[in-house]
Formats: structure tokens, C-alpha cells, sequence
């Protein structure tokens, strides 16, 4: 009987151990078939990185998102200058007084337009009075020296006059016509027409006149102050005239031309392109800089442009054309550049099928809000050549022509599609 309680016992044991063992045995394939799902969902999470963005009207409206296409700019085979917008001395004057005198009347201020010859200014003097007295005097002095030589000459003629009364008469009205017509050029300088002048119309004040059409720049003088020729009254610039000179360097001087054209931008306000075109090459080195003065005419339109301001210049070296962007359209992300195309594919879903919640209303609104939404794919491109605001780039896969890029708030759309990618997994 004892033999068969051990037996039972022992029969008991080995089935105990049998279930044990298979029950471990079924939890390491548990555990084991468990880690092996996480690391597919793991990478297939990894693999799904979004790249279509989806953005409201609001959104873009509030972020300041702009659209506009790939444009051609000459950025290759360009050379780069610093240089300053300068007008020709011919192009600038002074509006002086041949005469001293006091100011007695100003007609133009900093900023006005003045035309060659319209009056800026009338100086007064007594001096005036004396020149156009003299004049007058010298007039009727020459009336009395001319009757007097015809008288001599008769004495000459009839032996009853001398030979030397005679010619100190011609002398006489000779020295007389000498000083008018001196007199005369003095008072058309005053500006001043002499055949008007007479006893009843003599002019105590001359005007000052516009030497050439032009902007005032400066006026120096003011009502009652006194000017002479070396104190001018404005200053008085031709803007239309306005040129470049650029500042290039030696190595650079080979491959200019006369002709070549030159975008260049105000280096303070680098807002708007302006064109001009060589039209002459500088033979020597400016002062100490180790640099050759290129002249260049500005083309175009010159608002905004005055005398003395820096600018930044690119210089073509060739009309090749290259697809650019604007700066701010490109965005960095693992090492790698993008650009944001407007497309009517639809953003990549992430959702599980047993997270989906939600109510019927809530899906109409979704709806309601895709209707009213654009889509940005994030396109791939290589960066080129950086100048004047753009940047070259070539796309690592065609896209379809005039295609909507987004060339301003790039970033912003980035972060939304990254913030959206990590929200939806």
C-alpha cells in the first residue's frame, strides 16, 4: 500500500512539471512575437514621414503665407561690387551773383524743381544804379564825341584846323564806344537787357537765374543776407544724369566690358532692382584701395536715387538664365533643402482604425474645413548660387510648370507639417 501512495505521488509530480514547462514555453513565444510587433510598428512609424502639409485660409492668412512661381535671374557667371551713385560735374551747379548784394527775394526751397533760366532769387545793390547811370552817360558822351569829329575832320579838310585836333577826336570817341560797349555786357550779365535802360527805368536789384534744369539741393542764402561771386546762393542738381561708379577689384577687371549690364540695390534700403549699363573702365586705381572705377549709366526709372547714396551691384558676365527662388521659399531639414509646391494631392493619413473617434458632426466639419484648405507638398531641391534676395535651385524630381510655390512662410508650413506628423502617430 505504501509502494502505490508513492508511485501516485510520484506519477503526480511529473505531470506538474510537464504543464509548467509548456506554459513557459508558450509565454517566451508570447513575449517573443510581441517585441517582434513592436519593431515593425516601430519602423513602419519611422518609414511614414508626412510631406503634404494642409493649411486653412485662415492659417495662411494669419502667418502671412505668399505663393508666386520659379523665376529666371541671371545669378551664374556674375560678379559682385560695391560702388556709390554719383552725378557729373556737368550735371551740377551753383547759382551765384555776378555782383555782390544783399538778398531781397528767394523763390525756391530744398527739394523743388527749377528749370534752366527761371529766376531762383533778386539781389539788391546801389552799384547797379551806377553802372546803368555810367552807361547812359558814356551814350550821350558819344553823341558829343561824334559831332565833334565830324567838325574837326571839316577843319581838316578846309586847312583850318590842325592835324592833331583831329585825331585826338577819333581818339576821344574810340575810347568812349570801348567803355560802352564794356558797360554794355556789364548790365546783360546782370541780366539786365540795355536797350531798356534809360532815365525814367533804372534798376536797383538783378535776379539770379537757374544755370540748368535740376533738383535744389541746397540753398545757402536767405532774405537780407549779402552774396558775392564766391557765395553761392543754391545748389542745384540733375538727377537725371545720375551714374554708377563701382569699386572692382583688380582681378575681377578682365572680365569687364563696356555694355555689360549691372543689377544693383541701395545697400541701406535693399528693396527695389535697378539696371545700368558700363560705359566706361577706369584706367588706374582709386587712392589707396587697390581698386579700378567702372561707370556705369542708370536706365530706367530713378526715383528714390540721389547723389552720394551706396549701393551693392552684380555685375552679368553673360545672359545665361537659371530657374531662382526667393530666399525665404527654402527650407532646411535633415541637411537637406526643400521648397513648398501647392498641389491637389491630399495629406497622408496616420490614423489607426481603432483610434478613430468622433461623432457624424464632427466629420462634416472636417469636410467643410478641407474645402476651404490648400496642400503643400515639400519638394526636394539643391541649392545653386545666392544673389540679390534669390537663390538657384534644381529640383531632385520634375514638377508640373507654373506650379504655386510658397516664397514667403516657408518655415511656418515646415513646422506645421512637422508638428502635425508627430500629433497624428
Amino acid at each position: 500500500m505504501k509502494f502505490n501512495i508513492n508511485k501516485i505521488t510520484f506519477i503526480a509530480t511529473i505531470v506538474v512539471l510537464i504543464f509548467s514547462f509548456s506554459a513557459c514555453k508558450n509565454d517566451k513565444q508570447t513575449e517573443g512575437q510581441s517585441a517582434e510587433t513592436k519593431k515593425v510598428d516601430k519602423e513602419a512609424h519611422e518609414e511614414e514621414t508626412p510631406t503634404i502639409a494642409t493649411l486653412t485660409e485662415e492659417q495662411i492668412k494669419t502667418v502671412g503665407i505668399e505663393l508666386g512661381t520659379i523665376e529666371q535671374k541671371e545669378l551664374t557667371a556674375t560678379i559682385r561690387a560695391n560702388g556709390l551713385l554719383k552725378v557729373p560735374n556737368n550735371n551740377k551747379a551753383n547759382a551765384t551773383s555776378l555782383y555782390g548784394g544783399v538778398i531781397k527775394t528767394l523763390n525756391v526751397q530744398i527739394g523743388d524743381y527749377v528749370k534752366k533760366g527761371q529766376v531762383i532769387a533778386t539781389i539788391a545793390n546801389p552799384q547797379f544804379i551806377q553802372l546803368q547811370e555810367e552807361y547812359l552817360s558814356t551814350a550821350s558822351r558819344i553823341t558829343f564825341a561824334e559831332q565833334e569829329l565830324s567838325r574837326q575832320k571839316e577843319l581838316f579838310e578846309g586847312n583850318a584846323g590842325a592835324k592833331k585836333n583831329l585825331q585826338s577826336a577819333t581818339a576821344e570817341l574810340n575810347s568812349l564806344r570801348t567803355r560802352r560797349a564794356s558797360l554794355q555786357q556789364q548790365i546783360q550779365l546782370m541780366g539786365i537787357n540795355p536797350s531798356s535802360v534809360s532815365n525814367g527805368n533804372l534798376k536797383s536789384a538783378l535776379v539770379v537765374t537757374s544755370p540748368l534744369n535740376g533738383t535744389v539741393s541746397k540753398v545757402s542764402a536767405k532774405i537780407g543776407s549779402y552774396v558775392d561771386v564766391s557765395s553761392p546762393v543754391i545748389e542745384i542738381v540733375d538727377n537725371s544724369a545720375l551714374h554708377l561708379d563701382l569699386n572692382v577689384f583688380e582681378k575681377d577687371l578682365p572680365m569687364l566690358k563696356v555694355g555689360q549690364t549691372i543689377h544693383f540695390r541701395i545697400t541701406n534700403n535693399a528693396v527695389e532692382d535697378y539696371n545700368a549699363k558700363i560705359f566706361a573702365i577706369g584706367s588706374s586705381f582709386e587712392n589707396e584701395s587697390k581698386t579700378i572705377a567702372a561707370h556705369a549709366v542708370v536706365q530706367g526709372n530713378k526715383t528714390g536715387l540721389i547723389d552720394g547714396m551706396n549701393i551693392t551691384a552684380i555685375v552679368s558676365l553673360n545672359n545665361v538664365t537659371i530657374p531662382a527662388v526667393p530666399n525665404d521659399a527654402i527650407v532646411n531639414a535633415d541637411g537637406k533643402y526643400y521648397v513648398f509646391v501647392q498641389t491637389d494631392k491630399k495629406a497622408e493619413k496616420h490614423h489607426e482604425e481603432g483610434e478613430k473617434e468622433g461623432s457624424h458632426k464632427e466629420s462634416e466639419e472636417e469636410h467643410k474645413e478641407d474645402k476651404s484648405s490648400k496642400n503643400f507638398e515639400k519638394v526636394e531641391v539643391l541649392k545653386g548660387v545666392s544673389d540679390m534676395g534669390y537663390t538657384a535651385v534644381t529640383f531632385v524630381n520634375e514638377i508640373p510648370a507654373n506650379a504655386k510655390i510658397v516664397v514667403k512662410g516657408a518655415f511656418f508650413v515646415n513646422a506645421k507639417l512637422s508638428n502635425t506628423g508627430g500629433h497624428e502617430h
